[in-house]
């Protein structure tokens, strides 16, 4: 285990590697947090049941958490194969940003990337690495497709994703996703490096990579297509998010129209 800073690099952050274990499969699978708890860890724990951290090299892409749950010694035992902290500013975006350059650099083949506040079947990580196998480039995962499921969805977020966020994102990919809210995603070495694409620019701070990258591969007439997922919200108490609900939702959308009218094209 060896932890180094990366010298500055434009269009990617600032940030500390901690490489656990060396590279050992094919795809990685990146999980962005920031202040988990014991959440991430029950992820993991669901990972490791499954044998998902044989299948795929997991990194953790840390906002620099400040709560105690990326210890990098209780992290290997939880299968992780490298933690990432980021040191500089930007939220989603950055940490993705962080993340895709690390596995690039590493020579992955595709990246899958899922949030990290275990809402999410993480056992459901074979369906993108056989999308990937087959040539795909960029796999949304879905709870509104065949042999998907939406469990305990808050009404106002189901109406959301349903009737606004998916249609605008369809409109603007021309191609229809049925969940384009959801992370739970993979992309091709391929697309991540097509130079029309150019994912490593610092106009991507906070969710306007996941936008502009749910809509760019088919646009550019790469292959794309979903798989069903799993995604479980709590029966009660708060719901795990990071978006607040006024601002973070205004700003969600202004993303979109921004997404529509591609402003983040190259």
């Amino acid at each position: 285990m060896f932890s180094k800073t990366n010298e500055a690099i434009f269009g990617v952050p600032k940030f500390l590697s901690t490489e656990i274990e060396e590279r050992k499969t094919k795809y990685c699978l990146c999980i962005p947090i920031i202040n988990e708890g014991e959440r991430i860890h029950k992820q993991l724990q669901r990972a490791q049941q499954h044998g998902i951290d044989k299948l795929v090299d997991i990194i953790i892409c840390d906002g620099d958490s400040t709560d105690g749950s990326t210890d990098s010694m209780q992290l290997k035992t939880l299968g992780v194969n490298t933690l990432l902290t980021k040191k500089d500013t930007g939220k989603q975006g950055a940490q993705l940003r962080m993340g895709f350059w690390f596995a690039l650099a590493r020579g992955y083949e595709g990246i899958i990337t899922i949030d990290g506040n275990n809402k999410d079947s993480i056992e459901s990580v074979p369906l993108f690495i056989e999308k990937l196998e087959q040539q795909f480039d960029f796999v949304q995962g879905s709870r509104y497709v065949e042999g998907g499921k939406a469990i305990n969805t808050p009404k106002i977020r189901h109406f959301a994703v349903k009737f606004i966020h998916s249609p605008l994102i369809s409109l603007t990919a021309r191609h229809r996703f049925t969940d384009s809210t959801n992370a739970y995603r993979c992309y091709s070495k391929k697309y991540l490096t097509h130079p029309k694409v150019q994912p490593f620019r610092p106009i991507f701070t906070t969710y306007e990579l996941l936008a502009f990258l749910s809509v760019r591969a088919s646009q550019l007439g790469l292959k794309v297509g979903e798989v069903p997922v799993e995604r479980k919200y709590p029966e009660s108490g708060k719901v795990p998010t990071k978006i607040s609900f006024f601002k973070g939702n205004f700003n969600l959308i202004m993303i979109l129209v921004n997404n529509l009218f591609g402003k983040f094209n190259p």
